[in-house]
């Protein structure tokens, strides 16, 4: 049973014990955290019940199309305020959980942006969650240092460039370790709100911040929330209005038909918008669950080539350029294979062609999960973009994207090896994460829950909408299903594997979740009642 670590007023505090969260949680910043709390809570919760709502239309066949009340501002000539100094070149960003080895290495990276995450990359145990605060607030002060286990040290450079950002939880997770009134309060503000009450004055005097990526969204009200957030948090910690700059991902396919409204809710803030591609396509799968003439093929297929990813992004560039503000690319989610030259080789020339890619579309940007990926991305988008950005020189006026565009389903197949790949993907992901990780790598990627979303949405997609095949003619039903969750055990290294004690849950829990009649809106819901 949960400790309770401390209670102030109706805030109640309980988790186990974590060096230093005294220091993050001090009686004013749990003031701030109750005040958001009971200011912001019950807009949240409507927000979210909008969403359900709007799934419910999606499943009875209605679908996502821009809407008709906000013509005014997809027409409308605005832009975005300008763009701060240290935001003007994003060439390369590199992300990342909150570990304390992580950030030093991403800041010594020589990437211009590292993005801090609190949401995607990792699990959000109540140790790892304090522990990141705590990380970020000594890398904002120059002290943070980290020993190995081997006694190797790690030191951040004090000539470091590279900007932070930090990445708080989407509006759909709680902090269930703090309750205000009774109820769980927003994981997301509890990230954003004490990263800058512990933060924001130190970077704001070195005009760096602080800067945020906002997850999730789906709507322009979404948007507008945490513009009211960033505008109350500024006023009451006594910051310059409007210095909290946002970059919004867009990777739930509902925002997709709201760039330029999400822009617009956010436009005296707002710097960005990003390609979040692995959230998108989960986000497609989910969208579409009951809709058997939208199913996906296997993962593998689905490159941001197919013609609903590429008019994604293409729209996205011009969306973004015509406002003034930066288009960022995806993630290069490879990682360097050191023990094998030619597979390596033929992964770094896939990275090599996706961030040419991007590059010659218009991309300001572009992220990547590996410091050994810098300087390939890095020389492209050089060679291709030699000033700070795209915005002036690629407006990509001449991009016209319809409705039908952004929703067509691509065509491909399904293999036995694909089918047992989003297994093992899934189990090996989720007993990782309950273990206390968010970032795994699994056959040379880096994967996040992202990433393994599409493995269990395909899976629950593929074997309710019934009556697919595979490509060798096999039926995928519950029997194909059961016979190879069964022999995951037989299928993964016998040692090594992190989260390993966790395996046997992570199964009985795809298990579950891939047989219950709806789809759960993300794992991370269900799976973060077992974490400490």
């Amino acid at each position: 049973m949960a400790a309770v670590l401390m209670e102030t007023g109706t805030a109640l505090v309980q988790g186990p014990k974590v060096a230093g969260v005294e220091t993050v949680l001090t009686p004013e910043a749990l003031s701030l955290l109750t005040e958001l709390h009971r200011r912001f809570e019950s807009t949240r919760q409507a927000l979210l019940g909008a969403r359900k709502t709007a799934q419910k239309c999606y499943d009875k066949g209605v679908l996502p199309n821009f809407r008709e009340d906000t013509r005014y501002i997809r027409e409308g000539d605005w832009k975005v305020a300008e763009i701060p100094p240290a935001l003007q070149d994003r060439r390369i960003e590199i992300t990342g959980p909150v570990d304390r080895k992580m950030i030093i290495n991403a800041l010594n990276s020589g990437a211009k942006v590292f993005m801090a995450d609190f949401e995607d990359s990792s699990s959000p145990t109540w140790a790892n969650m304090i522990e990141g605060q705590i990380n970020l607030r000594d890398a904002v002060a120059g002290s943070i240092d980290f020993t190995a286990d081997n006694g190797k040290q790690y030191a951040l450079d004090p000539e470091s460039k590279t900007v932070l950002l930090v990445r708080p939880r989407g509006w759909h997770l709680d902090e269930k370790h703090i309750e205000v009134d009774g109820s769980p309060i927003s994981g997301g503000l509890f990230d954003l709100a004490l990263f800058a009450f512990h933060n924001a004055q130190a970077l704001q005097q070195r005009q760096r911040g602080p800067y945020f990526y906002l997850p999730k969204l789906q709507t322009m009200e979404e948007a507008a929330l945490w513009d009211e957030v960033m505008a109350f948090l500024e006023v009451r910690l006594g910051l310059p209005i409007g210095c909290m700059k946002a970059t919004v991902l867009i990777e739930a396919l509902p925002a997709v038909f709201q760039m330029d409204e999400i822009l617009f809710a956010l436009k005296d803030r707002i710097v960005g918008l990003n390609c979040g591609r692995w959230d998108y396509i989960f986000s497609y799968i989910k969208t579409f669950r009951r809709h058997k003439d939208r199913v996906l093929p296997e993962r593998s297929q689905v490159g941001m080539t197919a013609p609903f990813l590429k008019a994604y992004s293409e729209l996205l560039i011009k969306t973004c350029h015509r406002r003034g503000c930066h288009a960022m690319g995806g993630m290069a989610a490879q990682i360097p294979i050191n023990n094998d030259a030619a597979a390596n080789e033929a992964a770094m020339q896939r990275v090599r062609a996706d961030k040419l890619r991007e590059a010659s579309a218009g991309h300001d940007g572009t992220w990547v999960a590996h410091p050994g990926l810098i300087p390939l991305a890095k020389e492209i988008f050089d060679q291709h973009m030699p000033e700070a950005n795209q915005i002036a020189s690629k407006p990509r006026s001449e991009v016209e994207v319809s409705r039908d565009e952004l929703i067509a389903a691509p065509s491909g197949s399904i293999s036995r090896a694909g089918f047992l790949n989003n297994i093992d993907v899934c189990v090996r992901y989720l007993a990782a994460w309950l273990d206390g990780l968010g970032c795994v790598p699994i056959h040379y990627l880096m994967e996040d829950a992202a990433t393994a979303e599409i493995s269990r949405t395909q899976l629950w997609q593929w074997l309710h909408v019934g009556g697919l095949k595979l490509d060798d003619g096999s039926a995928i039903d519950w029997a194909l299903f059961d016979m190879a969750l069964s022999g995951v055990a037989e299928r993964l290294p016998e040692s090594g594997l992190p989260g390993q004690n966790r395996v046997p849950e992570a199964v009985r829990m795809l298990g579950e979740l891939t047989r219950a009649h709806e789809l759960a809106d993300f794992i991370t819901l269900p799976a973060y009642q077992r974490l400490a």
